[in-house]
């Protein structure tokens, strides 16, 4: 075997190493100097070689120095740089440097040396006030943020004490004690019923050896003493080793009063959309109402002049033609009112533009998230490369949100935890349609509220006005695609549209 060193002299090797070395022989001489301890003492070779190592000490400490190299020659041993070494030193000019000193007994050629490395005191206590004033930094900077680190092993024990973080999850002072004690506490936060399942997953993926590493989660905790509700947002790192989660390292931040403003905004939103939404179905039915209640009444008048014809023993067949004809017109010209209503309701060209349907999804459920339904758990089935679609990306998005809202909303009422949403996206080979399926685990919808799911104006909720569905399924249609619903019932409620490759 090859060793790629073997060819290399002492005095090449010597001379590459940074630190200061000198090569000081059993009588006290010096032997050799490097390039790092010429350069750091003023000398040259020359001059350096074969002085007594005493000549680089100040006189105050010589005669205590003979007495410890005395000592040391005795006994030899490997003194590290770090081990409380410290010793002053004399440049060729006279000037005292502050050291740290590393002492190596080596043999050559069955004779006893002593390698000497040192560097400038100055500079470890330049690095270690940078140190410090770095980890000065980080604990103001965590303090400001509100953050609290922590590092566990893969099996979820702290890896080091922290009473901080104990604290954080509500534990009391005697517990922190006794906990950071053991070094290796398994004390781990009480998790919210309803949000285990989000923080299980995330974590699962965090270790996982073929994800990110990344861990990013929110979650409430209750505080065991008080029985009080917090928002821990979540944010850190898996390390792995030889295909395996060994440390999860980050923070966590206290988002409490974050979400209690989030959650007022939501729903001050909800409540403003529903009437925005409301306000536009009244001035909807306001409009129609106006465009069709003249025809209605003439048909009405025109009508009963037809039956009172009628109900002559001798039928004015002229009168009854009038009257009859005088109905035709008038449902004609309601009709065609509503046409030019709706026409007007629908003008202006929709842009459809080509989407990657994976990243929609994704975003659907941020938006959902954001608008106060972010209490479930997403299972997302993705296809991989697949196709991109064509369509207008508010009115998909639209589609996704409404029914994510309707299933959180379903589960809500039926009180299940922990909440889950499969998301699909795959080809429909049948049809060459992207196809989205969304799913959730509620109590699902009886044959009867299905066959009206889709209606407008029909809703099973104590709020709402029964139109997302319909809506949704319009926009759909305007896209090119179908939205329907999933006739078998056995599992929650199972939704389904489409979408055109874009060509």
């Amino acid at each position: 075997m090859a060793y790629p060193l073997q060819s290399l002299s002492f005095q090449t090797l010597f001379d590459a190493v940074a630190d200061a070395m000198l090569l000081i022989s059993d009588t006290g001489k010096v032997t050799e100097a490097n390039t790092a301890a010429l350069s750091l003492l003023g000398y040259t070779a020359q001059e350096i070689i074969g002085l007594p190592v005493e000549a680089l000490v100040p006189q105050r400490y010589q005669a205590q120095h003979i007495k410890h190299r005395t000592k040391f020659a005795k006994n030899p041993e490997k003194r590290p740089m770090g081990s409380g070494n410290e010793l002053a030193v004399l440049t060729k000019e006279g000037k005292e440097l502050e050291v740290d000193i590393g002492l190596s007994p080596i043999s050559y050629q069955e004779k006893p040396y002593t390698l000497v490395t040192f560097y400038t005191v100055a500079k470890r206590k330049s690095v270690e006030q940078a140190l410090r004033i770095s980890e000065e930094s980080l604990r103001l900077a965590k303090k400001a943020a509100g953050l609290v680190v922590f590092d566990f092993d893969a099996d979820l024990k702290m890896r080091d004490a922290n009473k901080q973080l104990l604290t954080y999850w509500g534990a009391e002072p005697d517990q922190t004690e006794q906990n950071t004690e053991k070094n290796s506490s398994t004390v781990l936060p009480q998790i919210h019923p309803d949000d285990s399942a989000i923080r299980a997953s995330a974590l699962r993926h965090a270790t996982d050896p073929l994800g990110n590493g990344e861990l990013k989660v929110e979650y409430r905790i209750i505080n065991p003493t008080t029985g009080d509700l917090r928002w821990i947002s979540a944010t850190g790192r898996a390390h792995f080793r030889d295909g395996r989660a060994t440390r999860l390292l980050g923070v966590v931040r206290d988002i409490t009063e974050q979400k209690i403003i989030e959650k007022k905004l939501q729903d001050q939103h909800a409540e403003t959309e529903t009437l925005f939404a409301k306000e536009v179905a009244t001035q909807t039915a306001s409009a129609i109402a106006h465009e069709i209640n003249q025809p209605l009444t003439a048909i009405s008048a025109y009508s009963e002049v037809a039956l009172h014809a009628l109900k002559q023993k001798v039928i004015d067949s002229a009168s009854l033609k009038r009257a009859l004809e005088g109905c035709v017109a008038q449902a004609q010209r309601a009709g065609s009112s509503l046409h030019e209503l709706l026409s007007f309701l629908h003008k202006g060209e929709m842009t459809r533009e080509q989407l990657d349907i994976n990243n929609v999804v994704k975003e659907a459920l941020v938006v959902a998230k954001s608008y106060g339904y972010s209490d479930f758990h997403p299972v997302l089935q993705l296809e991989n490369n697949i196709r991109l679609v064509l369509g207008n990306k508010t009115q998909v998005l639209k589609i996704i949100v409404n029914l994510l809202r309707n299933a959180v909303e379903a589960m809500r009422e039926a009180e299940i935890a922990p909440s889950e949403i499969s998301i699909t996206v795959r080809t429909n080979a049948n049809i060459n349609m992207a196809h989205v399926s969304v799913q959730d685990v509620g109590p699902g919808l009886n044959h009867e509220v299905a066959k009206h799911i889709f209606e407008p104006f029909f809703t099973t909720k104590s709020k709402g006005i029964g139109m997302g569905l319909a809506i949704s399924r319009s926009l759909a249609e305007a896209n090119g695609g179908q939205l329907w619903l999933d006739p078998d019932f056995k599992l929650g409620a199972t939704f389904h549209f489409t979408l055109p490759f874009s060509p």
